[in-house]
């Protein structure tokens, strides 16, 4: 009888122990983890005169987002192009579709590098807010024609980081 019971205790001590384990590895500690960078690849071959504005947008989101980075190059998920038209974007998914730098808003005095920066938001999945504030990059033309800001809010930061968080790697 004896046998039984520590046979018994034992075994819920060894099934304790088992199941403490999973916990002990199931946070590792912060300095072992990374988070997983999307890297979305863009083509502004066809942005005519205003490729170094497209180049200038990027650089203006991967200096304000971490879970993004827009790279020029191939194989590209995003086209930019250049036409006499209103910019505008046609969203495909999450880092995916097209963007047209259009002339028309250029010739009304608009900042190039604020429609670049505003259509390319698009493609990271923030909406057109007709806020009418400069400091919202989202806002578009409803902010002053004079609105030389070109660097998304915290509010936008944030909503682009969310939009691609959520890929955890352990840190080789």
């Amino acid at each position: 009888m004896r046998s039984v019971r520590r046979l018994a205790l034992h075994a819920l001590g060894v099934l304790a122990m088992a199941l403490a384990l999973p916990l002990a590895f199931a946070q590792p500690a912060s300095a072992d983890v990374t988070i997983a960078v999307r890297t979305v690849y863009y083509d502004a071959s066809r942005a005519g005169e205003f490729v170094n504005t497209v180049h200038e947008a990027a650089r203006v989101w991967n200096a304000n987002v971490t879970n993004v980075r827009l790279v020029a190059g191939t194989p590209a998920t995003i086209t930019v192009y250049v036409d006499n038209g209103w910019p505008r974007a046609y969203v495909q998914g999450l880092g995916r579709g097209r963007w047209y730098m259009g002339r028309q808003a250029v010739n009304q005095g608009y900042y190039p590098l604020r429609i670049a920066t505003h259509e390319f938001g698009h493609l990271l999945g923030l909406p057109d807010r007709r806020t009418g504030l400069c400091s919202d990059l989202m806002s578009g033309s409803s902010a002053p024609v004079s609105c030389r800001n070109a660097t998304p809010s915290s509010r936008e930061r944030a909503e682009v980081n969310a939009n691609f968080a959520g890929s955890l790697a352990l840190a080789a």
